[in-house]
């Protein structure tokens, strides 16, 4: 695999470096890599060994992502290279996602994919966005970014799909770049996110509050896993904390479904889906969606009348009648970015 020298770290003494792109704030020893198992301290500089090494590029609908409230209908480019900084035992990705490497001869990598291929696929596909999703983007930071500026001189726009465990400095560095992200926002309890996912909630709870000041379109995801997060009192915090952060947050509430690690347990009911639903309306999030229940819960209706303004069938737009970004019926503002 290439190497190409890493953004955001620092130098410290004895050839260490700090990496400063995730919350995990990896200090590293010559030849060590960090958590994401994908950057390397070789000689007291810090390296990715993704860049321009995607393992998956797919052209999707947007709605897959999922997001609802930004270009829907459209068709988005998804790229996404080996590593993740996350450990969670449900993930739907994991053949790529927990593969990391422990020396340059690992044979799980990728193909080469470079960013101005990247960008003419898009183009030729005639999708409106790029997507960096499937693993975690924060972690191929250097393969986003620069596709991502590339992208947006070709008119295109870009979107994360992320555990939103990075820096404040990763996300200002992004930012004239980044137009939207989808935060998995997995627990509520700090114990959960330290115990499965290796990881911490404040760091994820400042991404998704940082991301709004900086402009970024943002919509959440929780994936809804029996017996980890489906009290009603988790749901509800977290529900309660999309409206304080701005109740025009899409909340998308997905059904798990067993995999990787997590093959005994058993598929999240609708009727917790639909309490979950229950919960955040009542809260006052403006905008709720089910997800893995194909049929149910993805059309967008005007939060002031009640008129429906974009009908789905899974990933699929069958009708868009928001005009220039409002409700026809109402006049009523829709959230989002629509053209």
């Amino acid at each position: 695999m290439a190497r190409r020298q890493a953004m955001l770290f620092s130098y410290l003494d004895k050839k260490r470096v700090a990496c400063e792109l995730c919350a995990h704030g990896c200090v590293l020893n010559d030849g060590q890599f960090g958590i994401c198992g994908v950057r390397q301290n070789i000689d007291g500089i810090l390296y990715t060994h993704v860049f321009e090494e995607a393992i998956a590029a797919h052209v999707d609908p947007i709605e897959k992502k999922p997001f609802f409230h930004f270009l829907p209908g459209t068709k988005s480019l998804s790229i996404a290279t080996i590593g993740c900084n996350f450990r969670c035992p449900f993930c739907q990705n994991w053949e790529i996602s927990q593969t990391r490497l422990t020396d340059e001869k690992s044979e799980v990598s990728g193909n080469f994919l470079p960013v101005k291929e990247i960008v003419r696929q898009a183009l030729r596909n005639e999708c409106a966005s790029i997507s960096y999703t499937y693993t975690e983007p924060t972690i191929f930071f250097e393969y986003a970014y620069e596709t991502a500026r590339l992208a947006k001189e070709s008119g295109l726009k870009n979107n994360f799909v992320t555990n939103g465990f990075m820096t404040e400095k990763a996300l200002k560095t992004i930012r004239p770049y980044l137009d939207a992200a989808n935060v998995d926002l997995k627990f509520f309890r700090d114990e959960s996110y330290k115990q499965i996912c290796k990881a911490r909630l404040q760091p994820v709870l400042d991404s998704i509050c940082k991301m709004r000041e900086l402009g970024i379109w943002v919509e959440v995801t929780t994936l809804v896993v029996p017996g980890l997060n489906d009290s009603d009192e988790e749901l509800r915090n977290i529900a309660h904390f999309l409206v304080e952060t701005d109740p025009d947050i899409p909340w998308h509430i997905s059904r798990f479904h067993p995999d990787y690690e997590y093959l005994d347990a058993r598929p999240t009911p609708i009727s917790t889906l639909k309490k979950a639903r229950e919960i955040g309306r009542s809260a006052g999030l403006r905008y709720i969606y089910l997800g893995n229940v194909w049929g149910e819960g993805e059309d967008t209706n005007c939060p002031s009348c009640g008129q429906l303004l974009i009908s789905r069938e899974g990933f699929w737009v069958k009708s868009n009648q928001v005009k220039d970004g409002h409700c026809p019926k109402c006049g009523q503002t829709i959230a989002g970015i629509f053209e």
